[in-house]
């Protein structure tokens, strides 16, 4: 089978952006170069390897296959890549982090920084909800993952890099927000809008509602912060939400943090990645320096 690496690279662009054209612009080739191109490796593997139906590129089995090995060896290579620009004492590479969307409101901060210490270290960052980076990592699409809520059910290489409390708000109106030491009993009478399930803040929010025996009455579930803030400042109910998602305030666009004991339930950002993934040995000991830097700047800025 004679397929060659910039025609995987191409494969792999059309696998992921389910368009021909799209992976020709990528890949800087014309898109009758592109279509002659996939039609050299589905004739070297033999096997069709997507069907266009209405416009749209379905793939096969074999074509979802070598999708994942052409991901697996471009992975691989890369990773030679920058093993051999370590050995020759270069401090350049590339680093994929996905990140849950709740982290959108520090991470990009944090990751400029560690770019301007590292000018030659070239970070793409994917921000998505906790399923889609969850989707990513079983997938093994990224190097580093950072969450506040890693699955349970895989074999992770899990540090700690920064706090991530999680605090109720309400309209800053509300009466509850100009009282201290408010007991959760006392929110029982409460409409509660709250993230949707699967969300890192939704699992850490009901572990602890379940620990005080404390049943909210959810009036709504909603896919981010913004919508929740937004829906608590119109006086819809109280909100649950990572105190990153007010940049640190106690107050924020018409909503206000609510002195509530037990709370800020104790949270934390996790970095991530498969126990068994192979990462870059660069000079600058790339991943682990990634979560030293974090952790430095997460205690200056948070």
């Amino acid at each position: 089978m004679n397929i060659t690496f910039r025609q995987l690279k191409l494969f792999l662009a059309v696998f992921d952006n389910g368009s021909v054209s799209a992976a020709a612009k990528l890949t800087h080739v014309t898109q009758p170069t592109a279509s002659m191109q996939l039609k050299e490796i589905s004739h070297a593997v033999g096997l069709p390897l997507y069907d266009v139906i209405s416009k749209k590129i379905h793939f096969t089995d074999a074509g979802k296959e070598l999708a994942k090995t052409a991901r697996e060896m471009l992975h691989t290579w890369n990773t030679f890549e920058q093993n051999m620009d370590a050995a020759k004492g270069l401090t350049r590479g590339k680093l994929k982090i996905a990140v849950v969307s709740t982290a959108k409101y520090f991470m990009p901060r944090l990751i400029g920084q560690f770019c301007k210490k590292y000018p030659d270290i070239d970070v793409s960052l994917e921000i998505l909800n906790r399923d889609g980076v969850v989707k990513r990592m079983r997938e093994n699409l990224d190097d580093l993952y950072i969450m506040s809520q890693p699955p349970s059910d895989m074999d992770l290489q899990d540090d700690i890099f920064l706090v991530n409390p999680l605090v109720p708000i309400a309209a800053s109106s509300h009466p509850l927000t100009k009282k201290n030491g408010v007991l959760l009993s006392a929110l029982s009478d409460q409409r509660f809008i709250l993230r949707e399930k699967g969300s890192g803040t939704r699992m850490a929010a009901d572990k602890y509602f379940k620990s005080q025996k404390f049943r909210p009455d959810i009036r709504m579930e909603l896919g981010s912060n913004e919508a929740i803030k937004e829906a608590v400042a119109g006086g819809l109910g109280i909100g649950v939400v990572s105190k990153h998602a007010l940049h640190g305030h106690q107050k924020e666009h018409g909503v206000a943090v609510i002195n509530v004991k037990g709370f800020p339930i104790t949270s934390h950002w996790h970095i991530v990645h498969p126990a068994k993934k192979q990462l870059p040995t660069m000079r600058v000991n790339l991943p682990k320096k990634l979560l030293a830097f974090f952790q430095t700047l997460g205690r200056d800025a948070f």
